[in-house]
């Protein structure tokens, strides 16, 4: 009891440090995941003070602060199961792992027949950041990667399997929600099948090319909507004025990380939360993504924006995002 009590008396004081170190890393990871044009959202949680409790009494630990791993989490949830391969390696490429990854994804068995199961995709890391516990060590950070469909799966059997409690589940209802996991694979299969036909539709044009891949950047610094219409119109007259840059989205990559600071403060002061655009109405372009090609376009080639800008967007427009980035035309 008391060592129960123990630990969750040192998670309730060291909780916020925690938090803040998943939020650290689930911000690196966003960063990464862009990078390699991986369709994803990444969120992160400290464990809920009720939840560790409950996990530590539960599973009867002899060290519950050591045993429980996932005091902080982040999550990974791609489109489709294509992506899965992709998003673990950017989290080995670019963390400490702390253990081999527990990839359940195909299960079998005592009878050596594949099983239906929740497909876990698990790895235990190091946190980023200067965050440390009362001993100075760094916290472990779990990651979750999941697909879309996996992730509906698992918050619903979540709630209805392990949420129970004491309440043993009928056989027959866990075995008709595992069942579910059929349908899921399907699902992500279709839509892999579909993104992948997309891309090679004639229709999915260079400028709809350059604006998804300017989004995965964009998602690197606010998760605000956007206006898919105004992008698609600015998108159309951006595209005359980088064709003929080679690797142009890698160029957009350099420039968003060598710049970082400079874009948070713009977004912030400028960007949809911002008083600016609250208040006034203005500055529209500086909460779209191509945002991004604006600014990298004005420190770059500034002279042939402006050339294929004139006589078809709104000066306006321009001039507002000039002001933004301190730079005359």
């Amino acid at each position: 009891m008391s060592v129960v009590n123990d630990a969750f008396q040192r998670y309730e004081v060291e909780r916020p440090r925690i938090e803040k170190a998943a939020e650290l890393t689930a911000a690196f990871l966003r960063r990464k995941t862009a990078r390699s044009r991986i369709t994803c959202e990444v969120t992160s949680r400290a464990k809920s003070l009720g939840s560790f409790i409950t996990k530590a009494y539960h599973k009867d630990y002899a060290d519950p602060w050591a045993q429980i791993t996932d005091k902080a989490g982040v999550r990974i949830v791609v489109q489709h199961k294509g992506l899965l391969n992709q998003a673990l390696d950017v989290v080995k490429d670019n963390l400490t792992l702390v253990g081999d990854p527990e990839d359940y994804r195909d299960q079998e068995d005592i009878d050596g027949k594949f099983s239906l199961q929740y497909p876990r995709l698990h790895v235990q890391v190091m946190a980023c950041g200067d965050q440390v516990s009362s001993d100075g060590e760094p916290y472990a950070c779990e990651i979750q990667i999941r697909t879309e469909a996996t992730d509906v799966w698992a918050r619903m059997s979540h709630r209805l399997l392990y949420k129970a409690g004491a309440t043993e589940v009928p056989r027959d209802v866990s075995r008709q929600l595992y069942r579910l996991i059929a349908l899921v694979e399907l699902y992500d299969l279709e839509v892999e099948r579909g993104v992948a036909a997309l891309s090679e539709h004639p229709d999915f044009t260079r400028s709809n090319r350059l604006l998804a891949e300017t989004e995965f950047l964009y998602r690197t610094f606010t998760d605000h909507e956007y206006r898919r219409d105004l992008s698609e119109d600015v998108i159309d007259v951006l595209i005359a004025a980088v064709e003929h840059e080679d690797n142009y989205y890698d160029k957009l990559a350099q420039f968003a990380e060598r710049h970082r600071q400079h874009l948070l403060q713009a977004y912030c002061d400028y960007g949809p939360a911002s008083q600016h655009f609250l208040t006034h109405g203005r500055y529209v372009l500086a909460s779209q993504p191509e945002s991004l090609i604006i600014f990298e376009r004005l420190s770059n080639a500034k002279m042939l924006l402006r050339g294929v800008w004139d006589d078809q967007l709104s000066p306006t427009l321009l001039n507002d995002m000039t002001e933004i980035w301190s730079v005359h035309l």
